[in-house]
């Protein structure tokens, strides 16, 4: 005897049927069994690399046993395009779901990069090509392009000086336009509403300034002579002397730093204060924050030279007879050094 079903219940019927097969194919998709649950993997995202590449490297790793099924579980949540660059230290990959977790909210190891004060910018550019694996020539191009320089609102030819030395903690993975950025931001932070202020009230630029601070990171090592250095060189500007700043001539010689030689001196160029008045067209290395602090806010004295004491520290003069008698001390200590060495 047929039971014959109304056309309800074989609605009804093929209704659970179907919600039954997408349940499964569900469980199916987020709960796909992996290989290696018991591991622990260490992946690396790149900035721009699609889904489809991650599940590349996902299979290759050993991470997951199905590339498709990886796909599809990480489009239905919806976070396709969502999984973030960095280092990701993977554990107990046992299902996809699990995977897909780990990679949206866990924490992806940073790199720990330091840039020091006075580095110039081709020394910043090898550092982090060496450290975070950039093509140096595609970076390069970047702090030179005209367009990338102007979405800063920072008007000069390159990013020498603009890229601020500090320690930093990147993502394995982040791109030269994002490093970059950031190097430019932590540098802007220094501009505070005061010391935009302090800036005009003296009537220099920003850029001035960091040019100024770029100097006095190359004469300084001790920090109490910042703004005394900073001070003979507002004075100097003030008189309209000529700023005769070593540093600058460092950076236009292809073979220093070294010890200068007359010759040197007479090489022109606009960042050879030796031979031309005013400042330099822009920054000659990446100054720190106390080298920008003193250049804003110079000691108050009137200091027109000062001259090495071979310690490390300088001695400063008001006048150029002075400034000559402590260039000869300076010269009788750097003989006894010599034949010191010689007698050793």
């Amino acid at each position: 005897m047929s039971v014959e079903r109304s056309p309800r219940s074989i609605i009804i019927y093929i209704i659970l049927s179907g919600l039954i097969l997408v349940v499964t194919s569900l469980i199916t998709i987020f709960y796909w069994p992996q290989n290696n649950m018991l591991r622990e993997i260490k992946v690396t995202i790149n900035h721009g690399e699609s889904l489809s590449i991650v599940s590349k490297k996902l299979f290759k790793k050993g991470v997951i046993t199905n590339e498709v099924i990886f796909q599809l579980a990480t489009k239905i949540r919806g976070l396709d395009t969502s999984i973030p660059v960095g280092t990701f230290l993977l554990k107990n990959v046992s299902v996809n779901n699990n995977i897909i977790d780990q990679l949206i909210n866990g924490n992806p190891e940073r790199k720990k990069i330091t840039l020091l004060e006075g580095w110039t910018i081709k020394q910043i550019l090898g550092h982090l090509s060496k450290e975070m694996g950039f093509n140096y020539n595609n970076v390069y191009s970047l702090i030179n392009n005209a367009n990338f320089i102007t979405s800063f609102g920072i008007e000069a030819e390159n990013l020498e000086g603009y890229l601020y030395p500090d320690t930093y903690y990147f993502f394995e993975g982040e791109n030269e336009e994002s490093v970059i950025k950031r190097l430019i931001a932590e540098y802007k932070y220094f501009w505070t509403d005061p010391n935009i202020a302090k800036a005009k009230s003296i009537n220099f630029t920003q850029h001035q300034i960091l040019t100024l601070a770029s100097i006095i990171e190359g004469e300084a090592i001790f920090d109490s002579e910042r703004p005394i250095i900073s001070a003979v060189y507002h004075n100097r500007l003030n008189k309209g002397m000529k700023l005769q700043a070593d540093p600058t001539v460092q950076y236009i010689i292809k073979d220093g730093p070294r010890r200068l030689l007359n010759k040197d001196l007479r090489i022109k160029s606009p960042y050879n204060t030796y031979l031309y008045r005013g400042l330099p067209p822009g920054p000659i290395n990446s100054p720190g924050f106390k080298s920008l602090n003193a250049a804003l806010y110079p000691q108050k004295n009137d200091y027109l030279y000062f001259v090495a004491k071979g310690d490390g520290y300088h001695t400063f003069s008001k006048n150029e007879k002075e400034h000559e008698r402590a260039k000869r001390a300076f010269q009788r200590i750097r003989r006894k050094v010599k034949r010191e060495k010689v007698g050793s």
